[in-house]
């Protein structure tokens, strides 16, 4: 009876050992390989799986979640001989788990690799300027280069981001004197630039005063011109008429034009800055009479009443 409850026992180790070694559970987000005899046959989703024991073997444990891979610092040379140290992160998915088990050996390593590789050429073939100012652009050509490269393994690379870009302190010192000296150019450009626009608005402004005033000095020249035409109009016209009168023999006329030049040549005098006292040595008789012939000439015309 002993040696039969030994058996059973054994019997029901033995059964509890294939059952543990043939039941398999997948966590969800995780793929499993299956060998039999060290040939991939299939691989295992998340859930409950039973294997055959020690014939179907899990060959590969694969994360089909989305990764994250830290990509160590490293050294890159620019195309303009300008050293910087430089890290990443990357992004990456497996799509394939029969590739991604037995196309590549250490894929983790193999990723950072292939990453680094790709950092180098592409920062490599790029000046520093356009290193430090397109970070955006170095990460779409990083993720098609890398995503290309990753195809086979079955790995979907969904982003790559460059981290951090740093020159040499002293090469940072050189940029910042270079963008001040850039600054205060740009600033010397933009002064001379409004003292520029300032004098030409004041050229203008002169130049348009100037027109005005030229303009104003013809205006008043073409009517002091008309006033003086009129001017000599009448005395034209009034000359005809004495020069009439005197031809047909009118005294009255002549003494009314020798009055009217006697007055004129008076008034001259009399306006002259440089006379105070006037000394005039006329026979009063030639006055008299010559105004007289005035008032004779106008109650001629009916102009004057006595």
């Amino acid at each position: 009876m002993g040696l039969e409850n030994l058996f059973a026992i054994v019997f029901v180790a033995v059964v509890a050992v294939f059952i543990f070694k043939g039941v398999y559970m997948v966590p969800q987000g995780y793929s499993y390989t299956v060998e039999r005899f060290g040939k991939f046959t299939r691989t295992l989703g998340p859930g409950l799986h039973v294997l055959i024991p020690f014939i179907d073997m899990i060959g590969r444990k694969l994360n089909m979640m989305e990764q994250v891979l830290d990509i160590p610092p490293q050294e890159v040379i620019s195309s303009d001989n300008a050293q910087v140290t430089t890290d990443a992160v990357c992004f990456f998915q497996i799509q394939d788990p029969v590739k991604s088990a037995y196309e590549v050996n250490d894929l983790g390593r193999a990723m950072q690799n292939l990453v680094m590789t790709n950092i180098r050429a592409v920062l490599g073939s790029m000046e520093l300027d356009d290193m430090l100012s397109n970070r955006d652009r170095i990460n779409t050509s990083l993720l098609q280069k890398v995503d290309e490269a990753t195809d086979p393994w079955g790995i979907k690379v969904t982003r790559i981001e460059i981290r951090d870009i740093s020159p040499p302190q002293d090469l940072v010192d050189s940029m910042a004197r270079q963008m001040k000296a850039e600054r205060e150019k740009r600033a010397q450009i933009l002064e001379a630039e409004g003292a520029r626009e300032a004098a030409i608005k004041v050229a203008e402004g002169e130049k348009q005063a100037q027109i005005l005033k030229a303009e104003g000095e013809l205006e008043a020249a073409r009517r002091e011109a008309e006033a003086r035409e009129r001017l000599a109009e009448a005395e034209a016209q009034a000359t005809g008429v004495v020069s009439k009168a005197i031809a047909e023999g009118n005294v009255q006329a002549i003494h009314y034009f020798v009055a009217q030049k006697y007055v004129e040549a008076l008034k001259a005098m009399a306006t002259s800055e440089n006379s105070k006292v006037i000394m005039m040595p006329l026979e009063a008789s030639d006055v008299i009479g010559s105004v007289a012939g005035v008032k004779e000439l106008l109650q001629s015309t009916g102009t004057h009443k006595s």
